[in-house]
């Protein structure tokens, strides 16, 4: 399992696909085993994780697993004890509850790099941060949770997955390091990385295991897959048409045939 961090600068999209408009990840990261897991929007800056692992980005994404990501987020105004206590418990979005959040509110801290272009001033307006952690991964989801409670993001940087710690990394935006996964314990759970299955598989638990479905007739036999076709079948075989008896013969001529004039 190879693992990549990237502190992703502002206004860089989380792709590798080239973009005419905006950097992108590929302009950091040459590696075409790697893909991004746990994505952020071309306005936020952070730590993004990109790996070879292909279950590894449902494992942290999924809220069951408790994979907590934390951000320090500046927000338009000086955020209240009341305001915190909401995105504690959980705030009511358009598309439904948020689970309860990690929420505290923190100094500016020294290490916070200068943004380009610069967060919008207002003298008369004030600016707080906030630490906050959760463990969904809905679009936008800490931007829309701190203005449902009054306070709209101004920043946003992602300093954590679980253990994986930014600041501890020492990357400025736009640098890179592998890191060993054996060195962190959020992997010691991570499933092992399963090959494709078609949906002729079974998937529900309990079932064969991710062996092919085999039917079988009463004496044991297995019965053959697949239904024959009509033009696969004897005459006996083909299904007969069943009327009541008062069925007319068909008289008329195929249409596009017997027709003239057109």
């Amino acid at each position: 399992m190879k693992i990549v961090i990237l502190n992703k600068p502002y206004d860089v999209l989380s792709q590798f696909r080239k973009d005419e408009a905006h950097m992108t990840v590929s302009d950091f990261i040459d590696d075409p085993t790697l893909r991004i897991a746990g994505r952020l929007d071309m306005d936020s800056e952070g730590l993004v994780f990109l790996t070879d692992h292909g279950g590894l980005n449902q494992f942290i994404t999924n809220p069951a697993n408790k994979k907590y990501k934390t951000y320090l987020v500046q927000v338009d105004g000086d955020v209240t004890e009341e305001a915190l206590e909401q995105l504690r418990k959980g705030v009511e979005l358009n598309d439904g509850m948020t689970l309860p959040a990690k929420a505290i509110k923190v100094s500016e801290p020294e290490w916070v790099w200068d943004r380009d272009p610069p967060v919008r001033y207002r003298a008369n307006i004030p600016t707080s941060w906030i630490e906050i952690s959760i463990c969904e991964g809905r679009n936008r989801q800490v931007r829309r949770m701190t203005s449902a409670v009054g306070f709209p993001t101004l920043r946003l940087i992602r300093t954590k997955i679980g253990s994986i710690d930014l600041v501890q990394l020492g990357l400025e935006p736009g640098e890179t390091k592998e890191i060993e996964p054996l060195l962190y314990p959020d992997f010691k759970d991570v499933p092992a990385e399963q090959p494709y299955r078609s949906r002729s598989y079974v998937k529900k638990p309990g079932g064969t295991g991710g062996k092919p479905m085999v039917r079988k007739n009463k004496d044991g036999s297995v019965k053959k897959s697949g239904t024959k076709r009509i033009w696969q079948m004897d005459e006996s075989e083909k299904p007969r048409r069943k009327t009541n008896g008062t069925t007319r013969p068909n008289t008329k001529a195929p249409r596009g045939r017997g027709r003239s004039g057109r």
